[in-house]
């Protein structure tokens, strides 16, 4: 986990940047494919993602090093050719996993935040789950484990093959000559993003193309059909928390109300979007039916209020980034400690963002958590060694926290439909 957060310190701003380059050209050529509020909210799914991930939360089921010492046939000797097996077999179990996701409700679950956005942008990439608690990706690197691929060669590339899935969550950048037939590319996943008809499930590949084209899963951008984004059940929240969870939340409630005990299991592991057909019938769904013509998820927002969302957004993620610079000093109970608190600050203001009244009471409460922790400990998880006066700017932080909150709460008039998640 350490390892991780520290190649976090710098794939972070490596990202950030590219996310900067892309809002910037958008402005330059006047094709800007970013909504700020809609952008704050890819970006903090990936915080709470890289939050998860850097404390270990979730069960694994098996884990790969035990596949490979239990049953590992051979070793492969010739260092590129372990890179290059371990590679493919990464590259092989993405495809697997992503069509399963795509293709089984209880799947679709862990991924259909990665497909929330109705916009598509580099800040769309960052939609990552912390849904997906049980983990059994390693059941899928069987020919790894069998070919006897080092456990540490698939530590190494399993978290370069997901950085490189970053670059090509964009509209700025069009077709790509030969390098279509081997690679995905950002004309190749703006398909997968799609929820036109021609494009549903379509291109599940994440770094090689040929898996689709080998099993009948590619699809060629059309010039006469322009991809239309999000999820045909829209989410209808910024709150990445809610969007994580509320497909099995509907999938629970489904279960719960269809009179039919085999449904009641079968729901789970059903192709994504099936349901019962009692509930069905009594309790039906909206989706979108004319992919051209739907009224895109927002909420009214006024200058103001757009940059103290942003600034809520960069103080949290200044703090994960003190997180992970200090990850061993602060320790793993503090560390659960200090996520808890990110999570909180995250929900807090995404559900600000959809001017529910409960955010009010979430961040109020946030604020008195981390006034009455200054005051015990003295110190933020040893920020003061760095900065004498850290505790002090941080309780300035959480008087604008709670101000904020009261403000944009009762005395910001905007007229803003309550849109529920769920």
């Amino acid at each position: 986990m350490e390892q991780y957060a520290t190649a976090l310190l710098y794939a972070i701003p490596f990202f950030i940047i590219l996310l900067i380059l892309e809002i910037g050209y958008g402005q330059f050529v006047k094709d800007q494919k970013h909504k700020l509020l809609d952008s704050v909210s890819s970006i903090s799914s990936g915080l709470t993602n890289v939050i998860k991930d850097s404390l270990g939360l979730g069960l694994i089921i098996f884990s790969y090093p035990y596949l490979r010492d239990t049953l590992a046939l051979t070793e492969i000797n010739a260092t590129w050719a372990v890179w290059l097996v371990a590679f493919i077999a990464i590259d092989f179990a993405g495809y697997w996993n992503h069509r399963l996701s795509h293709h089984i409700n209880v799947f679709w679950n862990q991924h259909v935040i990665h497909h929330s956005s109705e916009e598509f942008n580099l800040a769309c990439a960052l939609r990552q789950p912390i849904s997906n608690l049980v983990g059994y990706f390693a059941l899928l690197l069987l020919p790894a484990a069998l070919l006897g691929v080092p456990a540490k060669v698939i530590a190494i590339l399993a978290p370069i093959h997901l950085f490189a899935q970053f670059w090509y969550h964009t509209q700025h950048i069009g077709k790509l000559g030969w390098f279509e037939y081997l690679f995905v590319t950002p004309s190749q996943h703006r398909v997968h993003h799609a929820i036109n008809p021609e494009y549903i499930d379509k291109n599940l590949g994440q770094i090689l193309s040929v898996w689709d084209r080998w099993f009948g899963t590619f699809q060629e951008e059309l010039e006469e059909v322009p991809p239309q984004y999000g999820v045909l059940k829209p989410a209808a929240t910024w709150n990445p928390f809610l969007i994580n969870f509320q497909h099995f939340w509907r999938l629970a409630v489904d279960a719960w109300r269809t009179r039919n005990a085999w449904d009641k299991i079968r729901i789970w592991f059903m192709p994504t979007g099936w349901r019962p057909a009692d509930v069905k019938e009594k309790y039906p769904y909206t989706v979108i039916s004319d992919v051209y013509n739907y009224e895109k998820y927002h909420t009214e927002a006024t200058p103001w209020f757009k940059g103290y969302i942003l600034l809520q957004m960069l103080v949290t993620l200044a703090l994960l980034m003190f997180m992970f610079y200090n990850f061993s000093a602060i320790g793993y109970q503090g560390l659960l400690l200090y996520g808890g608190f990110l999570f909180l600050a995250i929900f807090g203001y995404s559900s600000l963002m959809d001017r529910q009244r409960y955010a009010l009471y979430v961040e109020v409460a946030r604020a008195a958590a981390g006034f009455i922790f200054i005051y015990l400990s003295g110190d933020w998880f040893g920020m003061n060694s760095y900065f004498a006066e850290a505790g002090l700017v941080l309780q300035f932080y959480f008087i604008i926290t709670l101000g904020a909150a009261v403000y944009f709460t009762f005395f910001e008039k905007e007229t803003v439909s309550s849109n529920l998640a769920v």
